[in-house]
C-alpha cells in the first residue's frame, strides 16, 4: 500500500510540476520565506525558516480560499525556476531568495 502512495504522490508531483502547479503536500512557501502580515494563529507573522502554523501535517494550507489568508501567501504562485523539482530544492531555492531579499 505504501509503494501505491508513493507512487500516487510522485505522478501527482510530476503532474503539477509539469503544469506549473504547486506540487502537492510540498509546504516550501509555508516554511522557508518570512511573512510579515498576520495569519490566523501567528498575529506577528512568521520568521524565515519557521513553519506556519496554518500548514496542516500534509503539507496543506489550512486557509487555501479562505478570505483571512494573507495576501502574500495567495500571490505566491509556482515557479519553476525558483521551486525547482522537487520539496527539498524549493525549501533551499526559498531560503537562499529569503536570505537575499
Amino acid at each position: 500500500m505504501s509503494r501505491l502512495i508513493a507512487s500516487t504522490q510522485a505522478a501527482a508531483s510530476a503532474s503539477a510540476h509539469a503544469t506549473g502547479e504547486c506540487r502537492p503536500g510540498c509546504g516550501a512557501c509555508c516554511i522557508a520565506p518570512s511573512i510579515s502580515s498576520a495569519i490566523p494563529g501567528m498575529p506577528e507573522g512568521k520568521p524565515a525558516g519557521v513553519r506556519c502554523v496554518q500548514l496542516n501535517d500534509d503539507n496543506l494550507c489550512r486557509l487555501f480560499g479562505d478570505p483571512s489568508r494573507p495576501a502574500v501567501c495567495t500571490r505566491f504562485d509556482f515557479d519553476q525556476e525558483l521551486c525547482g523539482s522537487d520539496r527539498e530544492e524549493a525549501l533551499a531555492r526559498i531560503a537562499a531568495w529569503e536570505t537575499m531579499t
